[in-house]
């Protein structure tokens, strides 16, 4: 029994209070069939919309058998729509882009149905209403009569015993008016159907009890036909939705809009290029400028740059660097990697250079040739380096010195390339050029001790400092001595006499003997080795590959140079698992670099904070518009029994299924990309710098964006009344 008692709705607009229904008394049963009329404005919708929970009441009790609900929340209506109500409304409320049949469904999904127990309950309510042929058609294809037919089977479909009907004609033609009549009537009998409508005369019919109503009040409340009454309106057992099915409406409603779904793709696409591009621009800017640090031990100081040396303290052998050259992420070896850390100056009359050695071999210039042997050399820098700019017909072929090797140039080719400074150039050398390099480099990291007669000479000893040099005039296993070192032996004779050289650095610490088979003289000098004696200062001469063997020894020290330096982690812990030490050229600078590191680490937490923030308005924004057509369909889950929770998380499941496709489209774009399949520069530099960590976090802001649009969205559209959210006038 559904019993009102006295009761009245008022309505406020602009401080003014107009009656909607004043102190209607009325008791209804199940299995009658309710006629209510009244010219407009008379109060019968906002009578129907009292009875079936979508409206409060401020005076009176309105009883649901024998319940009072003048305290009901708007929770507890809620569950009496569940539980108890069915509308049917004259504009439809179907989902349009929903076909007849996922109209049907979409109570019984509400309701926590599972799949099979849905399908044959659907089939059996679309073939009671005639609709058959149209089961897989969108409602907004169908007419007018067609529509409200699928209205009446979505009611069906809820199984409540209350079923109203707010000017369920009031679209349709004669015909499709009386069919749908004959429908009502036909479900009246073990139902409560009540029914408003301007024409009497078209249902006076089927009614059993007639209400004829004028300025909010009952004037007219006839009982037409005796019916046996029932008491008691048993409601129906109501359970929440699944998880999969709110699933697989959240999908649904992502593609079933493509104008929508488009313009959503679209958001999310620029979101998230737009947090990619902030991520790898911050990216760039940090590496820019820590490239600027240095080391004071190591002049090549590129963040892309291993050291290496092997565990068990033994030199380099060439397994090893096939080893190496299998990890995917590296580019290039530098064997003797000293060359790497060494800055060389040549110079002219005319022109001042410097610049590091890169050992990689060319296949093209800008300018010029490729060097091939002697003393040929190619400079590689920026087209902003004014000497390469405005001297580049001076620089080229002309000859260069290096006052420290005793070594000429000849420049043979330019190479230009824009990522470098203004400040910065390389040398790229012959093999012949780089071997000789190599020796003098190598042997500036020794640390020569001589012995002579029980003298030991390192650094300056009395006023001397020997050295080594090679002459291929000198046999094996001998040196040639100046006649000054005659001093530190006996009777001022070193002839047969064994000079020690012990060798050392980090890595090696080696000893050697040479026996002293000729002293130079001022007479002998030039003729036996070629140097006037008073150029021989305090060297001492071996043979050319004794001396190739001391400095040239195994190699103990390397350098990797890997292709990305965002995957220089994963190359680090592989040649770990290689059985070599490592360190990072990036995390091997200055406490400067390190401290410009971390105020790097705080402008990207700040920049990407203020940047969701930004986007997280704008996007709201945004779909809050999009989504404003999207109010009716929300509306009409509310009067099919949904919660605020179940609303929410339908639209939750929406936008994150858009989020994910859009997120897994923007994958393959950019794989697509790195595979050159697609040209575009700009986003193939910028996710050079951005690695699988940072894609997960932008996938994370996705979502947690989408999370927080459906919580804000959700309170919005239940922040106001069914009623006034489809914005109807009672």
């Amino acid at each position: 029994m559904l019993k009102l008692k006295n009761v009245s709705k008022y309505y406020y607009q602009d401080g003014v209070i107009a009656p909607g229904i004043t102190k209607i008394n009325l008791e209804l049963h199940l299995g009658e069939f309710v006629v209510i009329t009244g010219e407009s404005g008379s109060g019968k919708s906002t009578l129907l919309n009292v009875l079936s929970g979508l409206d409060t009441y401020e005076d009176g009790e309105m009883y649901i058998n024998g319940e009072e609900t003048s305290h009901y929340s708007e929770e507890d209506f809620l569950e009496y729509r569940r539980k108890y109500v069915s509308n049917i409304f004259q504009n439809f409320n179907l989902v349009n882009s929903y076909t007849v049949y996922e109209n049907i469904e979409l109570t019984m999904l509400l309701n926590g149905k599972n799949k099979n127990e849905i399908k044959a309950i659907t089939e059996n309510l679309i073939d009671k209403v005639g609709l058959k042929k149209y089961r897989n058609t969108h409602v907004s294809k169908l007419s007018g009569g067609q529509k409200q037919r699928v209205a009446i089977a979505r009611a069906l479909a809820n199984d409540t015993p209350i079923i109203v009907a707010d000017e369920p004609t009031g679209a349709l033609d004669s015909k499709a008016s009386k069919e749908i009549l004959k429908l009502l009537y036909e479900i009246s009998h073990d139902k409560l159907v009540i029914v408003v409508t301007h024409n009497k005369s078209e249902i006076a019919s089927y009614a059993t009890r007639f209400i004829r109503m004028h300025d909010g009040k009952i004037l007219e409340n006839t009982l037409l036909k005796k019916i046996n009454l029932d008491h008691d309106l048993k409601s129906k057992k109501v359970s929440n939705i699944t998880f999969l099915n709110k699933i697989m409406l959240g999908m649904r409603n992502a593609f079933n809009l493509p104008i929508k779904f488009l313009l959503m793709f679209i958001i999310f696409s620029l979101i998230t290029i737009t947090l990619i591009s902030c991520y790898g621009s911050l990216k760039i800017s940090e590496y820019e400028e820590l490239a600027n640090g240095y080391n004071e031990y190591f002049n090549n100081s590129k963040d892309n740059r291993i050291v290496i040396n092997k565990k068990d303290k033994t030199y380099f052998t060439e397994d090893d660097y096939q080893k190496i050259n299998q990890l995917s992420n590296v580019d290039y070896i530098v064997k003797n990697d000293l060359i790497t850390d060494y800055e060389l100056f040549i110079n002219n009359s005319n022109f001042y250079l410097d610049g590091k050695i890169n050992t990689q071999k060319i296949n093209s210039v800008d300018v010029g040739n490729i060097p091939n042997s002697g003393s040929e050399i190619v400079i590689k820098g920026s087209r902003d380096n004014w000497y390469l700019n405005s001297m580049q017909d001076e620089i080229l072929n002309s000859t260069f010195k290096s006052d420290e090797f005793a070594m000429e140039f000849k420049v043979v080719g330019i190479i230009y390339d824009d990522s470098f400074n203004e400040y910065t150039l390389e040398f790229y050398v012959s093999d012949e050029v780089l071997n000789n390099l190599l020796t003098n480099i190598n042997k500036s990291y020794l640390n020569l001790t001589f012995k002579l007669n029980e003298t030991y000479f390192n650094n300056y000893t009395d006023g001397i400092y020997l050295n080594i040099l090679s002459s291929d005039v000198i046999p094996r296993g001998e040196v040639y001595i100046k006649d000054d070192l005659n001093y530190y032996c006996s009777n001022n004779n070193c002839l047969n006499k064994i000079l020690n050289l012990n060798v050392k650095n980090i890595y090696v610490n080696n000893d050697y003997e040479f026996k002293i088979t000729k002293i130079l003289n001022s007479n002998n000098a030039k003729k036996i080795i070629g140097t006037n004696y008073n150029d021989i200062l305090d060297n001492v001469y071996i043979n050319n590959q004794d001396y190739i063997d001391i400095i040239n020894s195994n190699i103990y020290q390397s350098s990797v140079f890997v292709k990305e330096i965002k995957d220089l982690d994963t190359t680090v812990k592989e040649l770990n698992q290689l059985g070599f030490n490592t360190m990072e050229m990036r995390k091997a600078k200055l406490d400067e670099i390190e401290m410009l590191r971390q105020v790097f680490k705080i402008m990207k937490l700040i920049v990407m904070s203020i940047l969701i923030i930004t986007l997280f308005f704008i996007t709201y924004f945004i779909i809050k518009i999009i989504y404003k057509s999207r109010n009716s369909y929300y509306t009409t889950i509310r009067t099919l029994g949904g919660t605020k929770k179940v609303c929410i998380s339908i639209l939750m499941a929406e936008l994150i299924t858009l989020a994910t496709f859009t997120y897994i489209v923007f994958l393959i774009f950019i794989y697509l990309i790195n595979k050159n399949v697609i040209n575009y520069i700009y986003l193939q530099n910028i996710t050079k710098y951005v690695g699988i960590l940072e894609y997960i976090v932008v996938f994370f802001i996705l979502i947690l964006l989408s999370i927080i649009m459906s919580l804000r969205y959700g309170r919005k559209i239940f922040k106001n009344s069914i009623i006034k959210t489809y914005g109807e006038r009672i």
